[in-house]
């Protein structure tokens, strides 16, 4: 079966300017509080839960995986461009990089302890963000944890302009309700104000889910 167009298009798109992303957030979570006490939060509770390692799915050169490793969890990223997975490698050859999609992921079922998808979901067609959620939930352990991150939007996905290929942002509502059809359960969630002081113009939503 052919590979899914979208995939190809984000594959290559991030592979083309893989080197320039990096550099671009490199340091970036440094000036991001509020994102890191998510991450926080969330690695407290995968400890606490004790069920399994942590899938940062869309791990781009693989800050956030060593971040989480820092934070005393046993990560490792995912993701589907090739030269990320190399760049991430490079950088944290302690950790476990590979590549491959969140629509179809290389793990037995039942675990993980956690998975996160920071700003990983926005390339996917609206109509695959059910799918890869039930992904997420067939990989989970019971009592494990998803942390997503978002660009937030209206009622309804919407396309906008991405640095690098086409994303959509949406509704946090929305989500909640998509992760609910899925078997997952909201526990919380932080919507911080877009801002053009920043290098985040959009609102962006992180939600917890179990």
């Amino acid at each position: 079966m052919a590979e899914s167009d979208f995939l190809s298009v984000t594959r290559v798109a991030y592979d083309t300017v893989a080197g320039q992303y990096a550099e671009f957030i490199d340091g970036m979570l440094a000036e991001q509080p509020l994102d890191r006490a998510m991450l926080a939060a969330f690695a407290d509770l995968v400890r606490a839960a004790d069920v399994g390692p942590v899938a940062d799915l869309g791990c781009g050169p693989g800050h956030v995986t060593a971040h989480l490793h820092a934070l005393g969890l046993t990560a490792f990223g995912v993701d589907l461009s090739p030269e990320m997975i190399a760049l991430a490698r490079q950088a944290h050859p302690g950790l476990r990089f590979e590549t491959g999609s969140m629509t179809a992921l290389d793990l037995a079922d039942g675990t993980l302890g956690g998975v996160l998808a920071r700003y990983s979901i926005i390339h996917l067609p609206p109509e695959r963000v059910p799918e890869v959620f039930a992904e997420c939930r067939r990989v989970l352990a019971p009592g494990g944890y998803l942390l997503l991150s978002f660009q937030a939007g209206g009622p309804v996905a919407e396309a906008f302009d991405h640095t690098v290929t086409l994303a959509y942002r949406w509704s946090p509502d929305r989500v909640a309700e998509l992760l609910r059809e899925a078997g997952l359960n909201e526990v919380a969630r932080l919507v911080i104000a877009g801002s053009e002081d920043t290098r985040r113009g959009f609102p962006q939503a992180h939600i917890l889910a179990r």
